[in-house]
């Protein structure tokens, strides 16, 4: 009873059950992440190959929802496989075949791939932790895309690492945001729908260098997206000298050669080198280097064109055609 002289106390209607529990927001159901299976092809690089697996296991990603296929493509001795405490529950499995390449040896990890997106690395790259989150997103946004995440030189100090580096950095960009029907994304970092990639046929397995050039002409063709992914890191540790330089870049001059090719044969624009390019990859170098190592770098950019120019020039007098596809 209200003490003597104070005012009423207002009573309010009951609130309705229904209306109370409408009021309390539902917590949304849980997602899963899609799940990824992670194709490495392997030859001759034990130690590489383990710390490209240290940081697979290292991923920021549910262990439950990615798995591992490390492909031996021909390794002497053969790949052992080794186990990886450090992530308990990660499924890694080791597959052999002899040497064929490392397109035939992607494809074959395809084919043993249970995941609903497959993400290709090399056993010389350390993805970063977020690297798979990254490219879910993309994926999820783009499922019909072809998606390259950003490569990144593991070794600054190694002048033929980073020349190598500067090329790609400059030429991949370029093509992809000038819309050139030859822009692609480089295969130790891209990844897609197992669907999509099932359906396009693979890499092309006659390719033994501009596989990722060839995989990325067809799906344009077919009219789906090449897209970069920024947020997507692997860091690439690939110990050039001299000698391994020229022979690297001489091999992309002979696929190169094929690559365009086969593009003539499909009834598409004839090459034509791109001086501009060529020359915006020459001046980057002093615009981001002191003078002495812009002058080392621009000195292997030299051996770069005569390399790629050889191998070009004799992969076009050697005449011999590619062998016959074998895709996933």
């Amino acid at each position: 009873m209200p003490a003597q002289g104070a005012p009423p106390i207002a009573s309010s209607p009951p609130t309705p059950l229904a209306q109370t529990v409408a009021s309390v927001p539902l917590p949304a159901p849980e997602v899963a992440p899609p799940s990824f299976s992670i194709v490495v092809p392997t030859c001759d690089r034990p130690r590489e190959l383990a710390a490209c697996l240290a940081a697979l296991a290292a991923l920021d990603y549910p262990v439950e929802r990615y798995e591992v296929i490390v492909v031996d493509d021909g390794s002497r001795p053969p790949v052992v496989p080794i186990a990886l405490p450090c992530r308990p529950g990660l499924r890694v499995t080791w597959l052999r075949q002899p040497n064929a390449g490392p397109a035939s040896a992607r494809n074959a990890g395809a084919r043993a791939a249970a995941g609903d997106i497959l993400a290709f690395t090399d056993d010389d790259c350390a993805p970063a932790p977020g690297w798979l989150h990254a490219l879910a997103a993309a994926v999820t946004r783009e499922p019909w895309g072809l998606h390259g995440g950003a490569v990144e030189n593991a070794l600054p100090d190694n002048a033929c690492s980073a020349a190598s580096h500067a090329i790609v950095d400059v030429l991949v960009p370029h093509l992809i945001d000038a819309r050139s029907e030859l822009r692609f994304v480089t295969s130790n970092n891209v990844a897609m729908t197992a669907e999509r990639f099932r359906a396009i046929g693979g890499f092309d397995a006659s390719f033994r260098t501009a596989e990722d050039r060839e995989l990325c002409q067809r799906w344009l063709l077919a009219g789906q997206p090449v897209l970069r992914v920024a947020a997507a890191i692997v860091r690439h540790r690939h110990d050039l000298t001299l000698p391994a330089f020229w022979r690297q870049h001489f091999g992309y001059g002979r696929g190169a050669c094929r690559f365009h090719r086969q593009r003539k044969a499909r009834g598409l624009a004839p090459f034509r080198p791109d001086v501009a390019l060529v020359a915006r990859t020459f001046r980057r170098q002093f615009a981001e280097h002191p003078p002495s190592r812009a002058m080392r770098i621009a000195a292997l950019l030299v051996v770069w064109q005569l390399a790629n120019a050889t191998g070009y020039l004799w992969q076009r007098v050697s005449g011999d055609r590619p062998r016959p596809s074998s895709r996933a």
